[in-house]
């Protein structure tokens, strides 16, 4: 294949995952553009050789470079609203067994659905035991 054959797939892979942000076809386009190289510079591979140029460079990339850059970026760490499950918030509202109303946890007022077999009451502790969007699921402590 020609040169350009090559750095066209390594930046469609490359807008896929920016799409995905995934780590993973990114470092393939790596591979991609290392054949494009080598074949640009005149280094004289078969079709079948360039595909194995690209499975291994990909492949050692994706194996090398993924747990560094996932460190890095720190894609490792859990989201902020999974840091939540297990803090105290305070009801704002009675909030039935099994029913919705209004909590603060961290100076702010959120939905909550109350997940416990007890009613809440006005005032009350209670512990988030899961996020699902803008909703603490709450029960008491």
């Amino acid at each position: 294949m020609h040169w350009w054959i090559w750095i066209l797939i390594g930046f469609g892979l490359l807008a896929i995952e920016f799409v995905a942000s995934t780590l993973h076809l990114g470092l393939f386009a790596v591979g991609a553009f290392v054949v494009a190289i080598l074949v640009a510079v005149g280094v004289p591979l078969p079709l079948w050789g360039q595909l194995v140029v690209f499975t291994g460079v990909s492949v050692v990339s994706l194996l090398v470079f993924r747990p560094i850059l996932v460190r890095k970026l720190r894609l490792d760490k859990p989201s902020t609203v999974d840091t939540m499950v297990g803090e105290a918030a305070v009801a704002l509202e009675d909030i039935a067994a099994a029913g919705q109303g209004r909590a603060e946890m961290r100076g702010t007022t959120w939905s909550a659905r109350n997940i416990g077999a007890t009613a809440l009451t006005r005032g009350q502790r209670c512990t988030v035991e899961h996020v699902d969007g803008l909703v603490l699921h709450v029960r008491a402590s």
